[in-house]
């Protein structure tokens, strides 16, 4: 439920309202004391904060009260392997006892993957996790050199991953006393070894503020940072996401049809960014759902259709872009997608014409857009079902326990309607960057408020996001946001993908310059894309330059690089 509220004369300043909204009986059931979902406020990291008090204790008891309740049920499928609940959880302990009796791995201690999504990938993350010990998800598009930083920062006791990446090991000096083993051999040698899972050998004492999984940023500026998120971090996100479907079926009309399919879901974002992670660790054990490894190599929108339709997907999670390319391919309208209910996204705002194309190509199916980060576990606002088609440049709400502000650069929260850089709370918000104490406190003050350096509004009750900090363009005095811009120039028929930058101006200090990516086949002009832009915009933001390409750079997160772009237009 994601109803907006009017906007009131004080600061810009959003909280989770639903509850209020919700019918007295619905709300003594759901949140109410003793109930399964009840609120309480109570200290995390030191300071108040909204928590749920019936939350499960650690992630491994998240999955054993959730995943572990249908053993029978399957919960990975890559090719023609298949794991059940039940197999997954003997193929975890085994590999939690390997890592704690064989390779010593304790408390605290990091596992280091560099892979590209595989169950033994998953499997190994839950084991990591049950023994207290931490997941550093090394990016598997990083080079030799980009990956000694990653373990010179994490300084791991154990690298694993798939032979193609561990490969590039070799052009690094690893440190002698730290094994480097494959993942497939690892699991092999955990079912070998039959040694006891620390459940029923060691016991583990795992505490919900101990680290759990590192996963490094972007990095579209400068270095990696390695966002350290804790047990408590990721178990509320699990339960904020149980409670928004606990609500949504309380409020359901009694005559709404039953599911004519179980969930299912195409694992395709990297499991070292966060929604892949999340899909590991949440949308898998917490709401039963089948999780699809896709066939090796670039994502394709023919083969993400034919794999909807033959393993009778639920829900499709991706970018606008990636949208875009399956309403836009050949075999959308000859594939069966009935099972689809669910579309969601969390790394960029949808254009308005992107929702009105998929509501209108898929009208039974829930579409949903969240604002989060990795260092936030994604948990932020979120913007679904009606809220999303009456308001879809909107990024919805605040969401369960989250409180969201905008302020201005001197930190004070500026009123309604006003542009200024989000900050948000909740106990989600990350322990701090990995041994990085400086780049913690620039972002994180005294009081866990999370600084995101995008710029945004408050508008109708729900956030409304500009652009990032460092995107906004300065053009003779004007503040001109590229996403703006960059909705505008999508929604034209032979522009699949579209990024606004600016560049040096002697006179205006700035100007905008835009990126496109064409339709195959199509013949369109600088001066086309000029005109369309002119129809809706006023003069100044109309892009001054415009550039095609056949595609536009994007990290592993679904954003673009930005500073690629800006790149190629400084003077050598």
């Amino acid at each position: 439920m994601t109803a907006p509220v009017p906007d009131t004369a004080a600061a810009a300043r959003l909280s989770w309202i639903v509850g209020d909204l919700l019918p007295a009986e619905v709300r003594a059931a759901l949140i109410g004391p003793g109930a399964p979902f009840e609120l309480v406020v109570e200290p995390v990291q030191g300071r108040p904060h909204t928590v749920f008090a019936r939350r499960a204790a650690n992630l491994r008891a998240l999955l054993d009260e959730t995943g572990m309740t249908q053993p029978e049920a399957t919960f990975l499928v890559d090719g023609e392997r298949r794991w059940t609940f039940g197999e997954a959880g003997a193929d975890i302990d085994a590999l939690a006892g390997l890592l704690r009796h064989r390779y010593g791995i304790g408390k605290g201690d990091r596992v280091a993957i560099v892979a590209a999504n595989s169950p033994e990938y998953g499997l190994l993350m839950w084991a990591t996790v049950s023994i207290g010990a931490v997941v550093a998800s090394l990016n598997g598009w990083w080079t030799g050199a980009e990956l000694r930083y990653g373990i010179e920062l994490a300084t791991p006791a154990l690298i694993t991953g798939d032979e193609r990446r561990l490969a590039r090991l070799a052009e690094i000096d690893v440190p002698a006393d730290v094994p480097v083993v494959g993942l497939t051999e690892l699991l092999a040698e955990a079912r070998a070894a039959s040694l006891p899972p620390p459940t029923t050998g060691v016991e583990v004492d795992v505490d919900e503020d101990d680290p759990a999984v590192i996963l490094f940023t972007s990095g579209t500026t400068g270095r990696p940072k390695g966002a350290t998120l804790a047990h408590r971090n990721i178990v509320n996100f699990a339960s904020v996401n149980r409670l928004n479907a606990a609500i949504g079926a309380a409020l359901a009309p009694p005559d709404t049809p039953a599911p004519q399919f179980p969930p299912a879901s195409i694992l395709s974002s990297p499991m070292f960014h966060v929604s892949g992670m999340l899909g590991i660790l949440l949308t898998g054990p917490v709401f039963g759902t089948r999780l699809v490894f896709p066939p090796p190599g670039k994502w394709d929108p023919g083969r993400h259709l034919a794999m909807t339709e033959e393993h009778r997907v639920s829900t499709w999670s991706g970018v606008p872009t990636q949208f875009w390319r399956l309403l836009r391919h050949p075999d959308f309208p000859t594939r069966d997608l009935r099972s689809l209910r669910n579309i969601g996204s969390g790394g960029a705002t949808f254009p308005p014409e992107l929702v009105r194309a998929l509501h209108e190509a898929l009208p039974w199916v829930n579409l949903g857009n969240g604002y989060g980060m990795s260092e936030t576990v994604g948990l932020g606002t979120l913007n679904g079902g009606p809220g999303m088609l009456a308001a879809p440049e909107s990024v919805g709400p605040a969401q369960v326990g989250t409180l969201v502000e905008v302020r201005d650069p001197l930190g004070r929260p500026l009123p309604a309607g006003e542009v200024g850089e989000i900050h948000l709370r909740n106990a989600s918000v990350f322990l701090g960057y990995w041994d990085d104490p400086g780049a913690t406190a620039a972002v994180l003050d005294d009081d866990r408020w999370y600084r995101t350096g995008d710029f945004g509004r408050v508008a109708g009750g729900m956030l409304h996001l500009e652009s990032r900090m460092r995107d906004m363009i300065l053009r003779g005095g004007e503040n001109i946001y590229p996403i703006e811009i960059e909705n505008r120039l999508v929604e034209h028929p032979d522009i699949d993908d579209a990024a606004v930058i600016g560049i040096d101006h002697e006179e205006l200090g700035q100007d905008v310059k835009a990126f496109v990516v064409a339709r195959p086949g199509s013949t369109l002009t600088p001066a086309e894309v000029q005109r369309w832009a002119a129809e809706t915009l006023a003069r100044y933001k109309v892009p001054a330059h415009v550039a095609f390409l056949d595609v536009l750079p994007y990290n592993d997160a679904g954003k673009v690089l930005k500073h690629q772009l800006e790149a190629g237009e400084r003077p050598t």
